[in-house]
């Protein structure tokens, strides 16, 4: 049983076809897939063609736009699983204050798109992220202290069910699929065609980013991890260290260099913003780029990287960074630790991000106080180094976590019930149960059936 070339115009890949290869791999270049087809959609039609075809022929089919977490994916057999690449399905709307994209676009069009109308998205750091599988992940963004989880300003989703039929989910429309979608991580309900979410009137922002040479690296996070703590929620900020190669793809300024950075967005006026940064900028960064600059230059800010990449890592859901986490993490991380990894990422939390609206989705709040992401390249010899080293810095801040997770940084397979309240999982595997019996998709996280 095999899914026939035609059933898709973006293209079919099987094993052993000129292309697979390159079908198959991810932005996440680390991560070797190897599904019994590849397909690229170019309408919504196509996406319901496709899944019906497997269905009926005992296949699995699991949706993937950019891949940037692939990685729980990897060591699985897909030899009997559809990857369905989303890439070829794109179209950004903006009607009034509200965005409409379809499952192939990534963030920073949008971004720009949104900004030509004096509007702003709660997009990510990453500008070449798909829109879709950062939202129904919970969706992080340089205003997320002010205005909460990306994912609860979705206001309307459309996907292709189990049963091939095209669906809209929204606050009248399958109240309960829409609420799983948001936060619940969409792949494990159907394959997500469109989305529609709430654009905000920002046009500029205070933003940049400060940066100190790494032996700075215990002052100044022993001073930002209280300051994030008591910041008004209109900062939104993420404390790094950076390990920069020597290579020329790397600005000079950082190139071959180890560096501290706080780099992030803060709402209000001039005045405002520049009272809130102070006890930061009077640690006396070499580098100070905070200034007003408009909504559509944000998406870069965190320099991540705009073409696929080798790497990975492992997160962490911090409940406090008290002085006693700091020196662990120094030891672990810090200079002279022998410490590889490219970027230990420590977003800052609290604010809107700690509130339950009324109307939020599964994804309903963060609870904890800090997002710790440690990440480098799994290449050859690297990778093994890379790992213990992800590894090792995860392990020394565990005492201040009790194992929440956000599902769009686990970058590893594991149990998807860290990244929800209990009663919310159960909910969503209900949820799960009732919208795909046969459990024909197949998400990176995927829920399992309803716990007994």
């Amino acid at each position: 049983m095999s899914i026939e070339k035609g059933l898709a115009s973006g293209g079919v890949f099987l094993p052993g076809d000129e292309g697979y290869d390159q079908a198959r791999t991810t932005w996440a270049l680390a991560v070797d897939l190897r599904p019994a087809a590849v397909v690229f959609p170019r309408t919504v039609e196509e996406v319901a063609t496709v899944v019906r075809a497997a269905a009926q022929a005992g296949l699995r089919v699991a949706p993937l736009g950019t891949g940037h977490n692939a990685h729980p994916l990897e060591g699985l057999d897909l030899s009997r699983t559809v990857l369905m690449r989303m890439s070829e399905l794109k179209c950004i709307e903006i009607r009034g204050h509200t965005a409409r994209v379809h499952a192939g676009d990534v963030w920073l069009p949008v971004v720009e798109k949104a900004a030509e109308h004096g509007l702003a998205t709660l997009h990510g750091s990453s500008p070449d992220t798909g829109v879709v599988g950062y939202l129904l992940g919970g969706g992080l963004s340089w205003y997320a202290r002010k205005h909460g989880l990306a994912a609860n300003t979705v206001t309307a989703v459309e996907l292709v069910t189990s049963d091939g039929m095209i669906v809209r989910a929204d606050a009248d429309h399958r109240p309960d699929l829409f609420w799983a979608l948001r936060g619940g991580n969409g792949a494990n309900f159907g394959v997500v065609t469109a989305i529609e979410f709430q654009l905000f009137p920002i046009e500029t922002a205070y933003a940049g980013m400060l940066v100190w040479d790494m032996s700075e690296a215990h002052r100044v996070l022993s001073a930002w991890a209280p300051w994030s703590v008591t910041a008004p929620e209109a900062a939104t900020t993420c404390f790094r260290l950076m390990r920069f190669p020597p290579i020329p793809e790397v600005p000079e300024v950082f190139r071959g260099r180890n560096l501290v950075f706080v780099d992030g967005a803060v709402l209000g006026d001039d005045e405002q913003a520049q009272a809130i940064l102070a006890p930061l900028r009077a640690l006396g960064p070499e580098i100070d780029t905070f200034t007003r600059v408009p909504v559509s230059t944000l998406p870069r800010l965190h320099m991540d990287p705009e073409q696929p990449v080798p790497g990975g890592g492992r997160s962490v859901m911090l409940d406090d960074l008290p002085p006693a986490a700091i020196d662990r993490l120094m030891e672990a991380a810090g200079p002279g630790s022998g410490n590889t990894l490219n970027v230990i990422d420590i977003r800052q939390l609290g604010g809107a991000l700690a509130r339950i609206e009324p109307d939020a989705g599964a994804a309903a709040r963060f609870d904890g106080q800090f997002l710790m992401l440690a990440a480098g390249i799994l290449v050859g010899d690297l990778a093994k180094q890379t790992i213990a080293d992800c590894e090792r810095t995860v392990d020394a801040v565990a005492e201040w976590s009790r194992g929440r997770m956000y599902l769009n940084y686990d970058e590893v397979r594991g149990d998807p019930s860290r990244g929800f309240d209990w009663d919310d999982f159960t909910r969503l595997c209900h949820i799960r149960d009732a919208v795909d019996p046969t459990r024909l998709f197949q998400a990176n996280h995927e829920l399992p059936a309803t716990p007994r």
